[in-house]
């Protein structure tokens, strides 16, 4: 196109646009002199009308133009808090030696000031050939049937600007029967400063999760699709920008790289026969390298903060995880001295089954013993009104407990035969049992003395009729009315 017939068009254009702006504040003035003509009660009222939808207009294009919040990681607690936590899991005799043996090596590494990335992804995307490509001194083994990294390899390595870091090879994970790999694998990641995510194709859901995880922890994130030779360059930008948008901004940058390997094909002789041949192939990781020296430019040091909130965060959640198994298995054992205690009450008591629940001190301590044990504060009415509940409750399915205990004396002869005082023994096991197991469960998820639904969970609990129940409570039931006949005999012995 010549310079006259560009500088045409442009005087055109030009043109064209003036008439259009003259047209529109032609338009504008003309409807302004009829809006000024309207009674003023109409002014008003369109005027607001006209506000409102400017207003909302506004707000609709900031929503879509508004720049990308950044994500926030998942909050974790300070260092003291914690190590009190871990603390008194020791005083109750839980194992914390993986807890303890975290934060030393969250301390070791701050201490010793280097950079460790680590590379995380799904079995046979090529982690141990991107190893190698990137540390070719390492010694990582490769294998085309994927899962050949079992446990966690570090290898020191070297930016192009000569910065040393250190690289962790981990397991991959979703393999078969490899979820303790895994756990190697995601302990690594976050004490990692930086991850390179690695996959072959597109996102699966699993792998998406993968990186939304990552994310939820704050790990700066380097998304490296791999064996991108294989694919036509249309196609490769086309698979890069729905990589981006599964991402969701959680990666830093999307990169695509070919990690080298080896490879097979089958060669032609000059007889006209063929070979199979083997040959390694060059990697090409130059983004990758350039998108890592980018995120852990900072340093060590700058990127200590976001490592060890990602590793207390995690501890955080290990540490309540011991914390509620360590105390479902005292409040096991709180139910089960109690259940005891109760049936040894009953056999001294008359006319069974007239009021399943008169071991009102039974209750009251048993119910304030769990609350101490789940850290619920509660008050003495707090109490009295739930074991005045529970009381009902039982009253009320009475005969279902009666039923069940007979069905039990009936299906454990050994029950049986000591008599009629052990069918009200029995009833108050199931009684302690379904009432400490309902409120035990319901501190632990209330984290508070919610009455309607401890309630609830006891009815569920007292037509509990399966038979692993029945027996271990017959076991009880036995064992307790044993020790009370042996402690009945020995003064005469």
């Amino acid at each position: 196109m010549s310079h006259r017939l560009r500088l045409l068009l442009s005087a055109l254009a030009v043109a064209a646009l003036l008439w259009l702006l003259f047209g529109a504040a032609e338009r504008a003035l003309a409807l302004a002199q009829r809006f000024l003509a309207l009674p003023t009660w109409l002014q008003w009222t369109l005027g607001a009308v006209l506000v409102f939808f400017a207003l909302l207009g506004a707000a609709v294009l900031w929503w879509l133009l508004r720049p990308p919040r950044k994500r926030r990681p998942v909050a974790a607690p300070d260092r003291a808090s914690l190590e009190q936590r871990i603390a008194t899991l020791d005083e109750r005799g839980a194992d914390t030696g993986a807890l303890r043996a975290e934060l030393g090596e969250l301390d070791r590494r701050r201490a010793g000031g280097r950079v460790y990335v680590a590379l995380f992804g799904e079995i046979s995307t090529g982690k141990s050939s991107l190893m190698r490509a990137l540390a070719p001194h390492a010694d990582a083994a490769s294998d085309v049937r994927g899962g050949t990294t079992r446990q966690v390899q570090h290898v020191d390595g070297n930016l192009p600007d000569g910065r040393a870091l250190v690289l962790a090879d981990v397991p991959g994970s979703r393999e078969a029967g490899g979820e303790a790999h895994e756990a190697l694998a995601r302990a690594e990641a976050l004490r990692a400063h930086a991850v390179i995510y690695l996959c072959a194709g597109d996102l699966t859901r699993s792998q998406a999760e993968e990186v939304r995880w990552l994310a939820h922890f704050g790990k700066p994130l380097v998304l490296a699709l791999n064996k991108a030779d294989q694919w036509p360059a249309d196609d490769l930008q086309a698979l890069l920008a729905r990589l981006r948008r599964t991402a969701d901004g959680a990666a830093a940058a999307v990169v695509a790289i070919s990690a080298g390997g080896r490879e097979r094909f089958v060669r032609a002789l000059p007889d006209g026969g063929s070979e199979q041949v083997e040959r390694a192939r060059a990697p090409a990781i130059a983004p990758l390298l350039e998108s890592l020296s980018r995120l852990t430019a900072p340093g060590a040091e700058a990127l200590e903060g976001d490592r060890a909130n990602a590793v207390l965060a995690e501890l955080h959640q290990r540490t309540g995880t011991l914390e509620a198994s360590t105390r479902a298995e005292a409040a096991e054992r709180i139910v089960k001295r109690y259940a005891r205690r109760a049936v040894v009450g009953a056999m001294a008591a008359v006319a069974p089954g007239s009021d399943l629940l008169i071991q009102g001190a039974l209750a009251t301590a048993l119910t304030r013993e769990l609350a101490q044990l789940y850290g619920v504060r509660v008050s003495e009415v707090q109490i009295d009104d739930f074991v005045r509940q529970a009381k009902l409750t039982v009253r009320t399915g009475s005969s279902i407990v009666l039923a069940i205990a007979g069905n039990a004396l009936k299906a454990f002869p050994g029950l049986g035969t000591l008599g009629g005082g052990v069918l009200h023994a029995f009833a108050y096991a199931l009684i302690f049992d379904a009432m400490g197991r309902a409120l035990a469960g319901s501190l632990a998820e209330r984290h508070a003395l919610d009455q309607h639904d401890a309630g609830e969970r006891l009815k569920s609990m007292l037509a509990d009729a399966s038979s692993s129940r029945l027996r271990r409570l017959a076991s009880l039931t036995m064992e307790a009315i044993g020790e009370r006949s042996g402690a009945d005999a020995s003064p005469g012995a």
